[in-house]
């Protein structure tokens, strides 16, 4: 069930949330990334504020902290039900408290409580990650604050429950955003670029490998922040050793030194210019109601279906002839082009790009998991590799589920995904690429869509790599354990990342060597890279929590695949997040003040905390006739202006500004009150309503 359909409290609630202030530093291509919330209790009760927050899919969140009143206490990562019941015993108790826990189908959404926050006192949470950043398709290194979370769309029969969100539009988001960013690297630094206003770039050295940027004053919650790194000279193959943790016992993933291997392998050109062009490329298009959003609200008039329909149309015009081809596009139900793929050809072209003008965002809910499982069960065409093209803005909730699906088929269909538009789940989108052995891009505007559609289109025309080894060369005393899973794509030119567990000590010269062994198109090919076993300098923990949430994401998804071991699974999960200090699907970090300070009295008032939503309200008959008949808005003041955009099968959307004489009628009908009511109903503001006369 969606959580939330557009429809938001109008925000009269005192929130407690007052400021957030991120800093980010880059070291090469990792982002260390420290977000702090600050919080004041205004009312004269005791609050427990509930903040839901989208991070990157792939971030190792690794601290979690807290400063109530005069008192600090850093939290601890512990098995989720005993948090959640610790969190709960604490608050009964009027202790002060604090739990972050990652949603169980949803990787990039957290929620964090902050509970028993007296009457006119503040708090401060400091959160820390560290995650890596993606290689563009102009070599830059893509960072992504998220500031939009957009509600997840749960089916019926999905496993997990569905995330409640509170979201508002961007000018009500009654807290503050500050953020900074400190680049270095070996090489110098020559541009930082971004979709939001930035304050000059200012170079720390005369070499510019160091440099700090910051978000400029006035910066609106209207778009996630992109933040685009680019260095002088093109990336590198490089080795990071750290060493492991004083603390921690010998021979444990925290014990030992980790290395993070950055591959970046070249096929042999005469290889490259001799591959042929073929294979079935299958399209498959989000038409759900989310998709008739904007962008962003800076681009209200370009929508996430618009955007979509370019990136498909660029992709169609970009086929070699002579490969095979079908589009789909879903919703509630999903939809074919041709019965089966057809070769690529002007007749063929034609009829797509006319049928692909027409595709609007008319098909209500999205339900990926069956064309996916459609697409799947369709025979492949001998000599042409199945390619599967994903088109979303990623609104699902059976996130999980859906990429275990495209994992389970990795085999024989390779996953190129996008996403679209502001507050696309990165979870879905990198997790259907990294699992479906393809790449994944984010098209959040019109500016850079194009290098990206054609690197996503060189990527699925190369041949897939086979037979992909990586065999380790190390002094004698020294064994490795990789804790990466196995590489199962590679691109020409693009990243691959390798984590291993280094063991044992050795005399000898402090070098090792790893080569990484495939076959492309049927010519057997290497690379290698030797690297230092010295430790790298100020690195901290980084390398071994960016491992560690590496191995739990395999876990993680070895879990969910397996009957007889999932406790056994599990377990290792919990051990392993404990150990580490980066929490997972099965743990939370909570914190609870243990001191003698006086038990916090009263009942507790829960304040949801809103994020920023470029979410309309699109809506059915039906559902839209159910709002009617929900208590009346008992507000004093003028009810806000509305747009009721009322659609008929794929007919244009019509405006209608003022709310003509129904509705008119219907609110004065509903000013009435209602019959019974034991508590005051809630205020509601309407963005803008949709309203569907399909069935």
């Amino acid at each position: 069930m969606m959580s939330d359909w557009g429809l938001v409290a109008h925000w009269k609630e005192k929130v407690p949330l007052k400021s957030v202030e991120v800093e980010l530093q880059v070291r090469d291509h990792v982002a260390t990334v420290v977000s702090t919330l600050n919080y004041e209790n205004k009312e004269d009760k005791p609050l427990e504020a509930v903040f839901v927050f989208p991070l990157p899919g792939d971030a190792a969140v690794c601290h979690f902290s807290a400063t109530i009143g005069q008192t600090q206490i850093v939290a601890e990562v512990k098995e989720k039900k005993q948090a959640r019941e610790e969190y709960d015993d604490a608050l009964s108790s009027g202790a002060r408290a604090i739990l972050i826990e990652e949603s169980d189908q949803r990787p990039d959404i957290f929620s964090l409580s902050v509970g028993s926050l007296p009457p006119g006192e503040s708090a401060s949470i400091r959160l820390e990650y560290v995650t890596e950043l993606a290689v563009q398709a102009d070599d830059g290194l893509r960072f992504c604050l998220p500031a939009v979370l957009n509600p997840r769309y749960q089916p019926q029969g999905s496993v997990g429950a569905s995330v409640q969100v509170t979201s508002v539009p961007a000018s009500l988001v009654p807290y503050s955003l500050s953020f900074s960013a400190r680049v270095s690297s070996p090489r110098p630094v020559s541009k930082v670029e971004s979709n939001c206003s930035l304050d000059p770039l200012q170079y720390l050295n005369t070499e510019q490998t160091q440099a700090t940027v910051k978000l400029a004053a006035g910066h609106k919650f209207d778009r996630d922040a992109e933040v685009l790194i680019y260095y002088k000279d093109a990336h590198q193959p490089t080795a990071v050793v750290e060493a492991g943790q004083a603390s921690a016992k010998p021979g444990s993933l925290m014990g030992d030194p980790v290395v993070m291997l950055s591959l970046y392998p070249e096929f042999p050109q005469d290889v490259m210019s001799s591959l042929a062009s073929c294979g079935e490329f299958v399209f498959l298009l989000d038409r759900s109601g989310s998709m008739d959003c904007p962008m962003n609200y800076s681009k209200r008039d370009q929508t996430r279906i618009g955007s979509a329909r370019d990136t498909l149309l660029l992709l169609l015009k970009s086929l070699p002839m002579g490969c095979y081809f079908n589009i789909y596009s879903f919703g509630s139900r999903y939809e074919h082009i041709f019965p089966t793929s057809v070769e690529y050809s002007q007749t063929t072209m034609k009829e797509a790009l006319k049928r692909v003008k027409r595709m609007g965002a008319d098909l209500e809910k999205t339900e990926i998991l069956k064309p996916l499982q459609h697409i799947y069960s369709q025979p492949c065409i001998p000599n042409q590799p199945r390619q599967v093209f994903v088109f979303t803005d990623g609104e699902v909730g059976n996130t999980k589920e859906i990429i275990g699906l495209v994992k389970k088929y990795s085999g024989s269909h390779r996953c190129f995904s996008f996403g679209i538009g502001e507050g696309a789940s990165s979870a879905l989108i990198n997790g259907l690429a990294k699992e479906g052995g393809g790449h994944a891009q984010f098209i959040t505007g019109a500016d850079r869509m194009q290098p990206k559609v054609m690197q996503s289109l060189r990527f699925a025309l190369q041949p897939a790599v086979v037979d992909i080894s990586v065999t380790w060369d190390l002094p004698k005393g020294v064994s490795v354990t990789v804790l990466s899973p196995p590489i199962t794509a590679l691109f020409q030119g693009q990243r691959s990342l390798v984590y291993a567990q280094l063991s044992g000590q050795s005399s000898e010269a402090a070098e090792g060597c790893v080569t990484v062994k495939y076959s492309l198109a049927g010519h057997p090919s290497q690379n290698q890279l030797h690297f230092s076993l010295t430790p790298a300098q100020d690195t901290g923990l980084t390398v071994h929590r960016l491992a560690a949430r590496t191995l739990i994401r395999s876990l993680e998804m070895e879990e969910r695949e397996s009957r007889r071991e999932q406790d056994e699974v599990k377990k290792k999960v919990v051990e392993l997040s404990v150990q580490s200090g980066v929490i997972s699907a099965f743990t939370a970090f909570i914190a609870v003040n243990k001191g003698d300070g006086e038990a916090i009295q009263g009942p507790l008032v829960r304040r949801n905390v809103p994020k920023p939503s470029i979410r309309t309200c699109a809506m059915s008959i039906n559902e839209f006739m159910l709002l009617l008949s929900a208590p009346p808005i008992m507000d004093s003041s003028a009810p806000p202006a509305m747009d009721i955009n009322i659609k008929s099968g794929a007919a244009p959307s019509k405006s209608v500004r003022g709310i003509c004489g129904i509705f008119s009628k219907l609110m004065k009908k509903l000013s009435r009150g209602p019959a019974k009511m034991s508590d005051p109903p809630p205020q509601i503001k309407c963005s803008s309503i949709e309203i569907d006369s399909r069935k």
